[in-house]
């Protein structure tokens, strides 16, 4: 269960909030007072989240890809500093 404790406070509340509504988005999209595909947004971010953490074991390289879904960090650019990353690892 690493993957939960790895997510966000806000976004493991909504995990929350999500399993008390039994998995309706609609429900959450009423509770939160945004559109549907507003939350559904959210809900493929965390899934993305959940996948980097379970595949990657580096925490420098999955803070790097969060902030890549976050939309702080543009991909091309994530992808060239773990590839940096890497080879200073490798010498």
């Amino acid at each position: 269960m690493d993957w939960f404790f790895n997510l966000a406070t806000e976004e493991q509340e909504f995990v929350k909030r999500f399993i008390l509504a039994s998995g309706s988005l609609k429900e959450l999209a009423r509770e939160y007072e945004v559109s549907y595909p507003t939350v559904r947004v959210r809900v493929d971010k965390i899934i993305e989240k959940i996948r980097l953490i379970d595949h990657n074991k580096d925490s420098f390289e999955i803070n790097i890809m969060q902030m890549v879904i976050d939309d702080k960090l543009a991909l091309d650019v994530a992808k060239e500093i773990i590839r940096k990353y890497r080879e200073s690892i490798d010498e």
